[in-house]
């Protein structure tokens, strides 16, 4: 499996191209906008959009789905878990709160759910749910390539906001420390925003982690 990480809106999310080497087929995880930008990277890599996955229901994640799902012939959308439903039916509210553009809601085909799969090409990615900076959050793991997508969930030398609706900061931390930290040292991850970082430094560094701070 290969990837590449394009930044999209003014909050820099880190929107992340999954593609199968072999059949060429991709997924794109968190197409939270410019649109036209990830159809681009796309077409420059020669890949067929087979699924879009969103990890949580915050605009800048999620906000890009309607006009990608438009552009693509409706390919299915998978994820996040159902528990975020309320954000993903309040899009228009967000598109206010945040400053977005109005975006338009939709319905994933496939709420997910801890310990799903999902599929494309001959790529398998495992389905954790990690709640706490939403009570929806999942994240995506390929196994083979020790590689996660973890959204708003973990950062380098921090971690996901839980002062948004629903949000829980000792669920978070049970989340990164009994099932992103049970991966193992050595997986790398792309977080929501930022540079990305593996498991093991930050288990070990962040302060978030260590009760220096939070």
């Amino acid at each position: 499996m290969r990837y590449q990480i394009i930044p999209v809106t003014p909050f820099e999310q880190n929107c992340t191209l999954f593609w199968c080497e072999k059949t060429r087929q991709a997924a794109v995880i968190d197409p939270g906008g410019d649109v036209d930008r990830i159809l681009a990277v796309l077409a420059a890599e020669g890949l067929t959009l087979a699924k879009v996955l969103v990890t949580h229901g915050h605009i800048d994640h999620a906000g890009g789905v309607a006009a990608l799902l438009e552009r693509t012939a409706g390919v299915p959308v998978e994820g996040p878990h159902e528990e975020d439903r309320f954000w993903i039916d309040g899009m228009a509210k967000q598109s206010k709160m945040f400053g977005f553009p109005d975006v338009a809601s939709f319905t994933p085909d496939r709420w997910l759910q801890d310990g799903d799969k999902v599929c494309f090409g001959e790529v398998e990615l495992d389905v954790l749910h990690c709640p706490g900076h939403t009570p929806g959050h999942v994240v995506f793991f390929h196994a083979p390539s020790k590689l996660a997508q973890v959204g708003d969930v973990l950062f380098q030398g921090s971690i996901g906001r839980t002062d948004f609706p629903r949000g829980d900061h000792a669920t978070l931390l049970a989340s990164i420390k009994d099932k992103l930290f049970a991966l193992g040292d050595d997986v790398d991850f792309v977080p929501g925003h930022g540079p990305m970082s593996t498991l093991g430094e930050e288990r070990r560094y962040n302060p978030f982690l260590s009760g220096r701070f939070g």
